[in-house]
């Protein structure tokens, strides 16, 4: 079963279920090593594959960690990272491309990954591993993205080299979500939730990007059609923790 991705070719519940007991889900880990760690090793433990939502990198302790051990985790086909803003940045200034690094964002992670004793690796793995992660998956009823989602996320595939080409389509939106041309007080981008209404009854996107927890648990969107949202960042490497949700089969 080719999971990592190197044929573009992404896993299916007809793939998954003869080796894993169901899905571990894991929100944006922003360098939390740590946490990281024990979701890994804990999914391994339930026999279950793990879906990283994206933005792997950028702001916490350790993002080389973070990064070694997606990449190991993909090798070993126990589980994936789909593409974040983060990560397609990353990528690119690991390409050569000229990118204006936040000093607390993507300026920490290259100087993390500098100092690491594997950072040649590191930085191999990550181009190739970012540039063939899925900008969305769909698996039954469960549609998994980073930022937001479409409808037509639903009947079609990812573009193949979304990580590694400029966002167009679809691939905005699974990235960025919906914003407006306005800056929110806190410097982030005014974001809207109308996607949101647009998940039909029976379907569960499950994504990260913004946290909208009050309470430290992932936050549950309905749609007006029944659909449901679960965003899952609740602020690693930004102040806040880790989450993730299992799905049994």
């Amino acid at each position: 079963m080719n999971v990592a991705g190197t044929a573009h070719i992404w896993p299916t519940l007809a793939t998954l279920r003869p080796a894993f007991k169901g899905l571990r889900v894991v929100g944006d880990v922003h360098g939390d090593a740590h946490a990281f760690s024990a979701a890994i090793a804990g999914a391994r433990e339930k026999r279950l594959f793990t879906i990283q939502l994206g933005d792997l990198t950028d702001r916490g302790p350790d993002s080389a960690a973070t990064l070694r051990m997606a990449l190991e985790m993909v090798a070993e086909q126990q589980g994936l990272f789909l593409l974040g803003n983060h990560d397609h940045k990353l990528r690119r200034a690991l390409s050569g491309a000229l990118v204006r690094p936040d000093p607390e964002g993507l300026g920490v992670t290259l100087d993390q990954i500098g100092a690491a004793p594997d950072a040649d690796a590191l930085r191999q793995g990550a181009l190739d591993a970012i540039g063939q992660a899925p900008a969305w998956l769909r698996l039954g009823s469960w549609l998994f993205v980073h930022g937001g989602f479409h409808p037509r996320m639903l009947r079609e595939p990812p573009p193949p080299h979304a990580g590694s080409s400029k966002p167009e389509g679809l691939v905005p939106r699974a990235l960025f979500g919906q914003v407006t041309s306005r800056t929110r007080i806190d410097g982030y981008p005014e974001r809207l939730h109308n996607w949101v209404h647009r998940i039909p009854s029976g379907i569960t996107v499950y994504c990260g990007h913004e946290t909208r927890s009050a309470d430290g648990r992932p936050y549950v969107a309905v749609s007006a059609a029944g659909g449901r949202a679960v965003f899952l960042d609740t602020g690693a490497g930004k102040g806040g923790h880790l989450s993730w949700i299992d799905l049994p089969w």
